[in-house]
């Protein structure tokens, strides 16, 4: 079986940078990190849609039920109605991210 390295950033990668950068005790930082994701929650589950000026935009969709087909077995499967959230980045955003790359 093939392994998949992935890369992805962790919350607790966040915190411990928070901590670097801005001086404050790492509880304090995960403590800050874990209200900004429960406000963005709430926020969300209110109005499915969270707009952060030149961040990006947050959107809950809602997908409705399907049919599906496994590739491998052929099997057919009922997707259940659900809600998905979609990211799209503020221009600014993009900017900064080419500039960094290019640099």
């Amino acid at each position: 079986m093939k392994t998949i390295n992935r890369n992805n950033t962790q919350k607790k990668n966040i915190v411990y940078n928070i901590f670097n950068i801005v001086g404050i005790p790492s509880s304090y930082a995960a403590k800050i990190v874990d209200d900004l994701i429960s406000i963005l929650i709430l926020n969300l589950r209110k109005k499915n849609y969270l707009k952060i000026k030149n961040f990006g935009s947050f959107i809950l969709k809602k997908k409705r039920k399907r049919i599906g087909r496994n590739p491998k077995n052929k099997i057919i499967y009922e997707i259940v109605e659900r809600k998905v959230l979609t990211f799209k980045a503020a221009v600014e955003l993009s900017r900064k991210v080419n500039n960094a790359v290019q640099k």
